[in-house]
C-alpha cells in the first residue's frame, strides 16, 4: 500500500483573516473519493511518493528536453506539469461547455455592435463612456472583421470553482488568448506516463484542436479565396509564448511569421519567400493590437507590419483575433456580460459570474473603501496577476496605497469577495496536498459553430494557500480529463493516434520566455535591441489571476 494520502486530511493552511472552506474535487466532506475519481485514486492509493516523484521527474526531464520551460526568479525551470490529472465528467462538462459557447456567441454579437450600431448603449445596456474609456477601444477596428463576420475566432474562459463547487466565470480573454499549447503538451505527456487510466476512463482527446482552429482560420478568409494562405503572426522568440506559436504553426501545417516577414502592396498582405512574395489571406495573429500596425497604432514598433489594417479594412486579409477585442476583456465590461447574453441572446446566464462591485455605481466605492481588508481588488486593465490585491493577504500598508489609488481612478478597479477555488490533490515537497485551481477551457468560433476543446487548462497554485496560479508566480497545470459520456462511444487514443507523434521534441529547444541569451545570436544594433525590448514588453498574453 502507498504512502500518498497520509497526510492530506491534515488541516489546509488559509492565511489568518481568510475564511471559507475551499471544494475538494477529489474528496467529500468525510474523505471519501467523489465517483470520477475513485479509479484514479485507487491507482495512486498503491503507489508510494517515490514512485510517483518519479513520474514526475521523469515529465520534467521530458518538458526541459522539448524547451517547454519558463523563468522563476531568474532561474529556468520546466513548466511545472502535475502527474495528477483533474476529472470532470461529461455531465459536469456538458454545463461548461454551453455555458462557454453562450457567453462567447455574446461577447461576439457585443463586439460587432460596439464597433457598429452600439444599440446596447443607445439602450441604456452598458455605459457609453465605459466603452470609450476603455484601454482596448480602437476605432480603428470599426467596421473591421473576417469575412463571415467572426471576431472572436479563439477565446479562453477563465472558470473557478466556489466553495459551493459551482462553476463561476473569472474572466473573459479574447485578444490572444495563450496556453492551449500547455494542453496539448500535457496530455501528450501524461497518456505516457499514466497510460493505463488514460484508456480505461474513456478520456475525450484534444488533439482535434489544430485542425479545428485552421478549419476556422481560412472559414475567415476573404471572399472569392478557395485556397487561403494562412499564417501565424509571432513577435518572435523574446515572446514568453513563442513556444506555442511554434507548435499550433508546426500543428496546423502553415508558416510561422515575424512581422518583417510580411509587407502590404496595393491593399494586400504578401509573405517573403525563398520562391518570391506569397499572397497571405489569414493571419493568426499573437501580436497585441498596439504593436500590430505601426501606421495605425505605436509608430515604433517593430513586431508588426505596416499597412495590415488597410488591408484588413479593404477585406484583403482577414486578422484573427480582431483588432479592438480587448474592450471585452475589460473587467468592467465582464460585470455587464449576464446583461448582454439576455439583451443580444434572450436566454438566461448558464454560467454566473463572481460578484462584482463596480466602483462608480452609487454607494459602490464607499463600501468597498470599508471593506477593503476581506475583498479582492483588480485592475479592470490587468492581466498576469499585476495590480491584484487580496485583502486578507494585504499589509496596511497596502491597503492605505490601494485605498488611494481607488479614490483617484475608480473606473480603473473592481471588487470581489475572496472566492476559495477549488483544490485537487498535487504532489509537492511535503507530499499529496491540495491545492487550489482554476480552468481555462478554450473555443473555436467557425462562423457556424463554437467548439469548446474537451477539457481546457488547468492551472494549480503550488504554494499552500496560494489563489494566484500563474506560472509567474509559482503556479504549474494539470492534464485536464473530460470522461466521455457512457452512453456513447469514446475513441480509445493515445499520444501518438492523437498528435501523429511522439511527443517528440521541437526541431530546436525553445523555451516558453525568451532571454537574449537563447537566440542564436544576440541584438548587436538598435533597431534588434529595440525589437528584443517591445517583445519582452508584452505581457504574457492573456495570463490571468485567479481570485
Amino acid at each position: 500500500m502507498g504512502d500518498l494520502f497520509d497526510d492530506y486530511d491534515k488541516p489546509f493552511a488559509n492565511p489568518p483573516r481568510r475564511t471559507g472552506t475551499p471544494w475538494d474535487e477529489m474528496f467529500d466532506e468525510s474523505g471519501t473519493p467523489r465517483t470520477p475519481y475513485r479509479e484514479i485514486h485507487t491507482a495512486l492509493e498503491d503507489m508510494t511518493q517515490q514512485e510517483l516523484r518519479g513520474r514526475a521527474d521523469a515529465l520534467a526531464r521530458s518538458y526541459l528536453a522539448q524547451g517547454v520551460t519558463f523563468d522563476f526568479a531568474g532561474e529556468e525551470r520546466p513548466f511545472p506539469l502535475d502527474p495528477v490529472p483533474r476529472i470532470i465528467t461529461s455531465e459536469d462538462w456538458a454545463h461548461v461547455e454551453s455555458g462557454v459557447r453562450q457567453r462567447v456567441l455574446a461577447l461576439e454579437a457585443f463586439l460587432a455592435d460596439m464597433y457598429g450600431p452600439q444599440r446596447a448603449v443607445e439602450d441604456g445596456i452598458i455605459p457609453a463612456a465605459l466603452i470609450s474609456s476603455s484601454t482596448h477601444f480602437h476605432r480603428q477596428a470599426a467596421g473591421v472583421a473576417g469575412a463571415n463576420g467572426v471576431r472572436i475566432h479563439v477565446s479562453g474562459i477563465d472558470l473557478i470553482r466556489d466553495q459551493e463547487g459551482e462553476w463561476r466565470v473569472l474572466e473573459d480573454n479574447v485578444r490572444v488568448p495563450s496556453g492551449v499549447s500547455y494542453v496539448i503538451s500535457n496530455r501528450r505527456m501524461i497518456a505516457q506516463t499514466l497510460p493505463e487510466m488514460f484508456s480505461s476512463m474513456r478520456v475525450r482527446p484534444v488533439g482535434e484542436y489544430p485542425d479545428r482552429l485552421l478549419q476556422a482560420l481560412r472559414a475567415s478568409a476573404p471572399a472569392g479565396v478557395e485556397n487561403p494562405t494562412v499564417v501565424v503572426l509571432t513577435p518572435g522568440v523574446f515572446n514568453s509564448a513563442y513556444f506555442e506559436h511554434t507548435l499550433l504553426a508546426r500543428l496546423m501545417g502553415v508558416e510561422l511569421v515575424e512581422g518583417r516577414d510580411l509587407f502590404t502592396s496595393g491593399g494586400r498582405v504578401y509573405m517573403r519567400t525563398t520562391n518570391g512574395p506569397t499572397r497571405v489571406d489569414v493571419i493568426y495573429r499573437r501580436v497585441d493590437d498596439e504593436y500590430l500596425d505601426p501606421l495605425q497604432f505605436r509608430p515604433d514598433s517593430m513586431l508588426g507590419s505596416p499597412g495590415l489594417m488597410l488591408a484588413a479594412r479593404l477585406g484583403n486579409v482577414t486578422i484573427a483575433n480582431a483588432v479592438g477585442n480587448g474592450i471585452a476583456d475589460d473587467k468592467l465590461v465582464y460585470t455587464y456580460v449576464p446583461e448582454l447574453i439576455r439583451y443580444y441572446l434572450g436566454e438566461e446566464p448558464i454560467l454566473k459570474n463572481v460578484d462584482t462591485w463596480r466602483l462608480e455605481d452609487e454607494g459602490a466605492l464607499e463600501e468597498v473603501l470599508s471593506r477593503l481588508h476581506e475583498l479582492v481588488v483588480k485592475p479592470v486593465d490587468g492581466s498576469g496577476g499585476k495590480g491584484l490585491v487580496v485583502g486578507p493577504d494585504a499589509t496596511p500598508e497596502e491597503l492605505d496605497e490601494l485605498r488611494a489609488r481607488l479614490i483617484a481612478d475608480p473606473r480603473g478597479w473592481i471588487a470581489q469577495p475572496v472566492v476559495q477555488l477549488s483544490t485537487i490533490p498535487t504532489l509537492v515537497e511535503d507530499g499529496m496536498r491540495p491545492r487550489h485551481v482554476d480552468l481555462r477551457p478554450f473555443a473555436v468560433h467557425d462562423g457556424h459553430d463554437v467548439w469548446v476543446l474537451p477539457g481546457g487548462l488547468t492551472r494549480v497554485a503550488l504554494p499552500e494557500g496560494q489563489l494566484v496560479v500563474n506560472s509567474s508566480q509559482g503556479g504549474g497545470s494539470k492534464d485536464t480529463w473530460v470522461l466521455g459520456d457512457p452512453r456513447e462511444p469514446v475513441a480509445s487514443v493515445d499520444a501518438d493516434d492523437e498528435f501523429g507523434g511522439s511527443g517528440e521534441p521541437m526541431t530546436r529547444p525553445i523555451s516558453i520566455v525568451g532571454h537574449e541569451h537563447r537566440q542564436d545570436q544576440s541584438p548587436q544594433d538598435a533597431a534588434s535591441t529595440r525589437q528584443a525590448e517591445q517583445q519582452q514588453q508584452l505581457r504574457d498574453e492573456d495570463g490571468v489571476p485567479a481570485c
